[in-house]
């Protein structure tokens, strides 16, 4: 199987207050890869994410489809954690944020809400759009976030943690999405 690269990483390091968190890091992943990256807590695995979606200072070179890697093309699924549900949001608004990075921060039109009530549709959640974010269970937000980050079509899906909080059912269906 003769796959298309999608993203190359050369030579990649970061350092947090002088301390080496990666260094010399060199993988390519390929199209229709699916990849775990595993290791102990404070291993690199969030930093090694944080840099292919552009948002920690590095040293090296990230490619994305040939590019220098950014936010775009890439859809995020966070740790539930690193959530905040007490912040005023419906889950039709969460899925269309995952819209700013091609839309910037103007208002939705009625295109931006059918797009985030079939993200809802495919998650299986649709019923769910009116509720606030904080009303929900782990499962629900779990699929909601999962419907911001597939809502712009990304290239590249980047799920951290995505089992958590779900159910045996909607994990296998969380894989075959």
């Amino acid at each position: 199987m003769n796959s298309k690269e999608i993203i190359k990483i050369e030579n990649l390091g970061v350092q947090y207050e002088g301390q080496t968190a990666l260094r010399d890091v060199n993988i390519s992943f390929y199209a229709d890869d699916f990849v775990g990256i595993i290791g102990p807590n404070g291993g690199g695995k969030s930093t090694l994410v944080k840099s292919i979606m552009g948002l920690i200072p590095h040293s090296g070179t990230i490619s994305f489809l040939g590019e220098v890697a950014g936010k775009h093309h890439i859809g995020y699924l966070p740790q539930q954690n690193l959530f905040d549900k007490s912040f005023p949001i419906s889950v039709l608004e969460l899925v269309m944020s995952g819209l700013q990075a091609d839309k910037g921060f103007g208002r939705y039109g009625r295109e931006d809400k059918n797009k985030a009530l079939a993200a809802l549709e495919k998650v299986g959640i649709k019923h769910l759009a009116g509720r606030q974010i904080g009303e929900l269970s782990g499962g629900e937000l779990q699929r909601a976030l999962l419907g911001r980050a597939i809502i712009s079509e990304p290239r590249l899906l980047i799920l951290d943690e995505p089992a958590n909080f779900v159910d045996n059912q909607f994990e296998n269906e969380l894989y075959n999405l």
